[in-house]
């Protein structure tokens, strides 16, 4: 406890001098902020930056969010995956309507729709300088090794005596910068597998280190075993537009995008020609897509022929732009195809 003064002084330093340029650093709007924040969760950094800037031009504040229809809040998000984070973040921005505002306080942040501790307390003491600490996996890590802890991180009580110990290290005359030094510390020097120590402005007081453990922490619960299934895709071509069907809203995943048929979904589909595969994961399932064009001699009752371009307003999965991208390669090497 001692030595927590000296740990945010030498952090603090560090993240003054060293922190990435990124578009929603040094933004005081809590509502840019909390974008960032939600498009950030199970996403890299270099992939949200064009996402979040996309987002922000179209939907410049809660009120022009909550006010867009959901299939264009869902086509500017395509492609960043886990697909509740849009739709609640319209919730949210709806529940701000209603306010007149945006919440300034922790546990008003925290009752948004989509919204955890983790969130509230980043957008809370970024946006608004309160002193809540935040708990993400770059922070954990960095708190296991600095107090060479072996405790499962996977584990409930784990998890809240960690938070309980970010609360103390927190600076709370600087919370919002202290938070986004601890999480860029995780993120560019305490990494996962080869720790960058030599690069740690905090490593002297890493116990890790001092005991030569900072690669076997933190200890994680062992991850379900991996499923590997296989697919097979369609593309039936009508001019420049393609066959595909839209997710209704009974799907408990992706509802509103519009996904590519399978061969199980048009009997007598004809295949012309096979145009690449593709890996996707969800979760601890690995998918192998097979991409092929083919021909039907009707359009079955709940397709329909849509346009690929990502510059209307037609949501589609993940998988679908994959396949489309498969396409586009193909006719590139086979030109007049």
């Amino acid at each position: 406890m001692k030595k927590i003064p000296a740990f945010r002084k030498a952090l603090l330093e560090w993240y003054d001098k060293h922190k990435r340029e990124l578009p929603w650093r040094g933004v005081s709007d809590p509502y840019a902020i909390w974008i960032s924040e939600i498009m950030l969760q199970q996403t890299r950094v270099a992939a949200v930056i064009p996402y979040y800037e996309r987002f922000l031009a179209a939907f410049p504040d809660f009120r022009a969010l909550a006010q867009a229809p959901e299939e264009a809040v869902l086509h500017l998000w395509a492609g960043l995956g886990y697909y509740s984070r849009a739709r609640n973040l319209q919730k949210a921005a709806r529940q701000m309507v209603e306010m007149g505002e945006f919440p300034g306080g922790y546990e008003a942040i925290r009752g948004l729709a989509g919204i955890g501790d983790y969130t509230a307390a980043a957008v809370a003491s970024i946006a608004f300088g309160l002193p809540h600490a935040v708990l993400d996996g770059n922070v954990m890590r960095v708190l296991a090794r600095v107090g060479n802890d072996a405790s499962d991180i996977a584990n409930g009580q784990t998890r809240k005596r960690l938070q309980g110990l970010a609360q103390e290290m927190l600076d709370r005359s600087r919370p919002g910068e202290f938070n986004q030094a601890v999480m860029e510390l995780g993120a560019t020097v305490c990494l996962p597998k080869q720790p960058l120590c030599a690069q740690c402005p905090v490593v002297a007081y890493c116990q890790a280190r001092t005991a030569g453990r900072e690669r076997e922490l933190p200890v994680k619960g062992r991850r379900n075993n991996t499923v590997k299934v296989e697919r097979t895709l369609l593309l039936i071509w009508k001019g420049e537009d393609v066959l595909a069907w839209k997710r209704g809203e009974e799907s408990s995943q992706l509802r509103g995008f519009w996904e590519l048929p399978e061969p199980e979904h048009l009997a007598g589909a004809q295949v012309v020609h096979s145009v690449g595969e593709f890996r996707h994961s969800i979760t601890n399932h690995q998918f192998l897509f097979h991409v092929a064009e083919a021909r039907i001699l009707r359009k079955p009752k709940g397709f329909y022929y849509v346009s690929p371009s990502h510059e209307g307003d037609t949501p589609l999965s993940t998988t679908t732009r994959k396949a489309l991208a498969c396409s586009k390669k193909w006719r590139k090497s086979f030109p007049g195809s």
